[in-house]
């Protein structure tokens, strides 16, 4: 186990030759701090005095810094030991020793007067018993103590107790007044900061309002800004749409006179005879006849790509209409030539 986890006075307990004598050696030392008009030193020699047939084997100076911390822990664990290891006698014996330790200018002041009756407590003597033993050593009664807490003990033993109250009580008075002086200054001051705050917030939300109106003014400007935008923009896709309109009938037109041309053109000249189907499927490919399963399907993939209608989505209807033409044509193409093959 660590010794960082024991008090001082169980360290001393640990380190002594006699436990019983340590213990006493503390509840004396108790007393003695509390003698009045008495040195330091005049209490270390009366405590040497006093346990100089003690086998303790320690020094005095840790004892009485203990009694000096006025460690109640310390004090109770200390009459613990002597209750427990020693008999009513010994008890008796340690109240005779704090008796005479503490009346020795026969005057005993008011804390010993409770610490008395305190170790008494500790130590299983009876309040008859302290009294009888306190009478035999001092030759008058122990009486009840004087409660310092009551105006009736400071009226006996303070002669200016009625003078210093009266000083109280107008110091109070005086107090009393100045407090509600300042009270009211800083009422005033309250005040006067509530009426700035009132004021500002005023203005702030004069500001705020303000703001507010010339952001509605910018939102309808904004507004009949993206209006008039919108309007060009319509105006301009039904205008595009005329010029694709008239294009698109022009292309038409165009390509009809071309076909026209052209069945003109095939009517004028013998028509050749008729290739195979096969022939035909590997003419829409690109390819020749003799050509690979492998090349058909390369080739496919080829003109699927060029020939896609997706690829000619930005243009007319027309021109969508002829590429998905072509698609089909080298699609059916496709699938002829990989069931024959």
């Amino acid at each position: 186990m660590s010794i960082a986890r024991f008090s001082p006075f169980e360290l001393l307990l640990l380190k002594s030759r006699s436990q019983v004598d340590t213990a006493t050696l503390l509840l004396l030392a108790w007393v003695l701090v509390h003698r009045q008009h008495v040195s330091e030193g005049q209490r270390r020699r009366r405590l040497a005095q006093v346990t100089a047939q003690f086998r303790h084997g320690h020094e005095l100076g840790p004892v009485m810094s203990i009694a000096h911390s006025q460690d109640l822990q310390a004090i109770q664990l200390a009459a613990e030991v002597v209750r427990k290891e020693c008999g009513s006698e010994r008890s008796l014996s340690v109240i005779h020793q704090a008796i005479t330790v503490a009346t020795d200018d026969g005057e005993l002041s008011l804390a010993n007067h409770y610490i008395l009756r305190f170790l008494a407590d500790l130590l299983t003597v009876a309040p008859m018993t302290l009294n009888t033993l306190f009478k035999e050593l001092t030759g008058c009664p122990l009486a009840t103590p004087e409660d310092p807490s009551r105006d009736v003990y400071w009226q006996t033993h303070d002669p200016d107790y009625h003078a210093r109250k009266a000083r109280e009580a107008e110091a109070a008075e005086q107090q009393h007044q100045q407090a509600n002086a300042r009270a009211e200054q800083q009422q005033r001051k309250k005040d006067q900061r509530y009426q700035q705050k009132q004021q500002k917030q005023q203005e702030k939300q004069q500001r705020q309002e303000q703001a507010r109106q010339a952001r509605e003014q910018e939102q309808q400007r904004q507004r009949e800004r993206q209006q008039e935008q919108e309007r060009q923009r319509q105006q301009q896709q039904r205008e595009q749409a005329e010029r694709e309109q008239r294009r698109s009938r022009q292309h038409d037109s165009r390509q009809q006179d071309y076909r026209q041309q052209e069945h003109s053109n095939r009517q004028q000249r013998p028509s050749p005879p008729p290739p195979d189907r096969t022939t035909r499927a590997l003419s829409v490919l690109g390819l020749t006849p003799g050509a690979t399963r492998i090349e058909v399907r390369h080739a496919y993939r080829r003109m699927a790509q060029l020939h896609h209608p997706d690829r000619f989505y930005s243009e007319s209807e027309h021109q969508v209409a002829l590429a998905s033409a072509r698609f089909q044509r080298i699609k059916n193409a496709y699938d002829y030539l990989m069931q024959t093959y």
